[in-house]
């Protein structure tokens, strides 16, 4: 009895799980203990998207040229709607970058739950960071198509077309900063509640298609600007970025400091909300997935 004693007393446990004290208790100290397996995610992330596809990773260059074609065809040509100067490829690329990460980061977010339960019911590790994971290798796919936005912008330049970087560009990691806190806090609230009502997952792919519409993505806000459509670009938190990025690198566009701080303002608040969801939800989610 004295030597079990001993030798339970010697034992020393590599992981407790215990409940959690908070709804808003993120670990964040435990996502950092777990940064290896946030990269692995990453890496699987981006190398199974195209694995065993011919083009490979070309595909992250050829989608947004063949999306901006497409726009310059149907809404610049037949449509006839302006783009404040810009040449069109430009013009649609710019909103393209910016909308693509934003709208993929949450559809992935989005599907966390139900396309990991598996993972979830089989081994511990702290959940948010299969969120974190999607977010971190959206920012590797908007990376290579910045390469591709910015060799149009040179080609257009080069060409004496009247654009230039404003000094605003410093700013650019906080567009970015806000578009991914935006999708992962409303990817987390659509995740948690998905657990339970799947049809919600039909319903984002749809709500993403008309928010890209009332977004400037393909027409500039100066078009809707004094119509009783100038709404949906003030409470919309994505145009201020959208706008901004384009402003930013040519000088077109709208630049406002009270949109960003708009936009700041709500991607916080529905990080928050997200938070408090994901937490409740993954404590029981595998009851109902």
């Amino acid at each position: 009895m004295e030597a079990t004693h001993i030798e339970e007393k010697e034992q020393q446990w590599t992981e407790v799980i215990r409940p959690k004290t908070s709804l808003f208790d993120l670990r964040l100290r435990e996502v950092w203990q777990y940064r290896d397996l946030l990269w692995m995610f990453v890496t699987r992330d981006f190398i199974a998207t195209y694995k065993q596809t011919i083009l490979g990773p070309t595909w992250f260059f050829i989608q947004p040229v063949l999306t901006a074609v497409t726009y310059s065809i149907i809404f610049g040509g037949i449509a006839g709607i302006a783009t404040d100067g810009l040449p069109r490829m430009l013009f649609y690329i710019s909103g393209i970058t910016v909308w693509t990460y934003f709208a993929d980061s949450l559809t992935k977010t989005s599907n966390v739950f139900i396309t990991n339960a598996k993972i979830f019911g089989k081994v511990y590790f702290p959940r948010l960071i299969m969120p974190l994971s999607i977010i971190t290798s959206g920012l590797i796919k908007l990376g290579i198509q910045m390469l591709l936005f910015l060799a149009v912008w040179g080609y257009y330049l080069a060409n004496g077309e009247p654009i230039a970087l404003q000094w605003q560009v410093v700013l650019l990691p906080l567009l970015i900063g806000i578009s991914a806190l935006l999708a992962l806090g409303l990817g987390m609230i659509i995740s948690s509640l998905t657990t339970k009502y799947r049809d919600l997952a039909q319903l984002l792919t749809f709500s993403i298609q008309l928010w890209m519409y009332a977004t400037p993505v393909i027409y500039p806000s100066s078009r809707i600007k004094g119509t009783s459509f100038a709404w949906v670009n003030e409470y919309n938190p994505v145009a201020p970025i959208v706008e901004a990025f384009r402003y930013m690198f040519t000088g077109v566009g709208t630049y406002s400091w009270q949109g960003l701080v708009y936009s700041a303002s709500v991607a916080l608040i529905i990080l928050a909300i997200g938070t408090l969801i994901f937490n409740k939800v993954e404590k029981s989610f595998m009851d109902t997935v």
